[in-house]
């Protein structure tokens, strides 16, 4: 019996030691936990207790929120509309409604940062500048250029011209004796130079090589400031890449030396920028910059065959007799492609018509040149630049014999049958097609 009576007390000090821890941890749980929306959350534990469980519910906002309902703090579901009471007494609240006066730091801060704002919407609307654009690489001349040419030792690239073409046997004897005259020696060493400087590559060390390029880009374009050296835009002007020197092949850099003449002489830069204008046409365009190299291949060509001999020793000069003879190339490529409505598929026939008349009539050639040059600076148009076949016809300075001939081409223009390409001669096969 006295047994029990231990044994009931034991039990009642064990649960009074349980229902004393539990309101102690009850207690701890009261202390403020930061909600997951900002707000107070507060739990306050009630002196009853149940089967050894806290009857206590937690209370947030002021309101008495039960076990069985749900948190939604961090939810999607809206909070139950609260009492004005309990609004009032909620600390986040109090700290935003103080928030809405102003404090001198805060009005600082945004001064600062409304400064900032302008600041960027101006930076939207500043094109960047480069540091190549501050400083335009200047424009060169065509004697500047060729002047570095002449300074600069060529022996290496001299070894592997051939400016002539070597003739045997019968041949070499039909051209002795009735052939175009030889070339003065005198100058013999401007025509080996022109040569040499058509096997010299591009070269991005040399400043001239670059000057060159921009040159020409600007002249076409209109342009003021400086483009990159490698780059899209170089397609722009008739170039096949994004890299010009791939282009060169046949030429070297004399390629783009006779463009380098063609933009900066100020009596053929108009003629230059029409034929880039026609370039630019959406049916009967074409690349500038490539039949332009394929207009000094042909040039190149007829000065080997000595075709330009008789007007060399007549001017004692080879380069500038090559260089009008190069627009007066790409004037009669201009004056076919236009007035005949010829398109990029036509390229190789007209190449191959363009270069059959050169080295037949190197000397009507350049008498056009001349001839147009001459009206252009009258003022007024010059013949040939007239859509209509009909107005394709040679000046009269020309002789009776050359307008008979002119005006039956004129009028059998869209009749004409360019040579296949496949009926070339062997050596000549593939001069036709642009390079």
């Amino acid at each position: 019996m006295t047994s029990e009576v231990f044994r009931g007390q034991d039990q009642k000090q064990v649960q009074q030691t349980t229902l004393s821890h539990a309101m102690e941890e009850d207690i701890d749980v009261a202390s403020r936990i930061e909600g997951l929306n900002g707000l107070s959350r507060e739990c306050k534990p009630l002196e009853e207790i149940t089967n050894g469980h806290s009857n206590h519910k937690p209370i947030m906002n002021g309101l008495v929120i039960g076990h069985n309902v749900k948190d939604h703090t961090n939810g999607s579901a809206p909070l139950r509309s609260l009492p004005i009471s309990a609004l009032k007494q909620n600390g986040l609240l109090q700290t935003l409604a103080a928030g809405d006066q102003p404090k001198p730091e805060d009005d600082k801060e945004n001064v600062e940062l409304e400064k900032a704002r302008q600041e960027w919407e101006a930076l939207e609307h500043t094109q960047p500048a480069l540091t190549e654009d501050l400083n335009p690489t200047p424009l060169i001349s065509f004697n500047e250029a060729l002047q570095y040419f002449q300074t600069t030792d060529l022996g290496d690239l001299l070894k592997n011209i051939q400016p002539t073409i070597r003739r045997t046997g019968l041949a070499a004897i039909t051209h002795f004796l009735f052939g175009p005259p030889r070339l003065h020696r005198e100058l013999l060493e401007e025509r080996d130079l022109v040569f040499a400087i058509a096997q010299c590559p591009v070269d991005n060390s040399q400043t001239v090589h670059m000057r060159v390029l921009q040159t020409i880009y600007k002249k076409l374009i209109g342009s003021k400031l400086d483009c990159p050296r490698y780059g899209v835009h170089w397609e722009n002007i008739g170039f096949q890449g994004t890299d010009p020197a791939t282009d060169l092949r046949g030429t070297g850099f004399l390629g783009l030396m006779h463009t380098l003449y063609f933009v900066m002489d100020p009596e053929t830069l108009p003629l230059a920028r029409e034929i880039y204008k026609l370039s630019q046409h959406p049916t009967q365009n074409f690349p500038f910059s490539v039949m332009s190299i394929n207009m000094t291949r042909i040039a190149l060509q007829v000065l080997r065959e000595e075709a330009l001999s008789k007007e060399c020793n007549r001017r004692q000069q080879v380069v500038g007799v090559l260089n009008e003879f190069y627009v007066a190339t790409y004037l009669h490529l201009y004056q076919l492609w236009k007035t005949q409505q010829k398109t990029i598929a036509d390229s190789g026939f007209v190449l191959k018509e363009v270069e059959l008349f050169a080295k037949k009539n190197p000397k009507q050639m350049l008498r056009r040149l001349e001839v147009f040059l001459k009206e252009r600076r009258a003022g007024g148009i010059p013949r040939g630049t007239s859509p209509d076949p009909v107005a394709q016809q040679p000046s009269p300075s020309l002789g009776e014999r050359g307008a008979k001939a002119g005006t039956a081409q004129a009028r059998k223009g869209k009749e004409m049958h360019f040579t296949g390409v496949c009926d070339l001669p062997p050596d000549m096969e593939g001069e036709a097609r642009l390079i």
